[in-house]
């Protein structure tokens, strides 16, 4: 998912997005402890995806500060 398609979402589709990477991310760390073979480039794809829906979310949080 882009960063467009991410500030056309709310504040709380964006925390539960956020979630399910988290728990995604989690899913991958356990799969490589146990010694499934996952996918490496997985692992880059969802923190960078983590990161971008953390950067949208800061910009609509400030973006509501100073409209205050």
């Amino acid at each position: 998912m882009n960063a467009k398609e991410l500030r056309q979402k709310s504040p709380a589709d964006l925390q539960k997005e956020l979630i399910e990477l988290r728990r995604e991310q989690f899913n991958l760390r356990m799969a490589s402890a146990t010694g499934q073979p996952a996918k490496p480039d997985q692992f880059t794809k969802v923190r960078r995806s983590i990161a971008r829906v953390k950067t949208v979310m800061g910009e609509q949080r400030r973006a509501a500060q100073k409209s205050k």
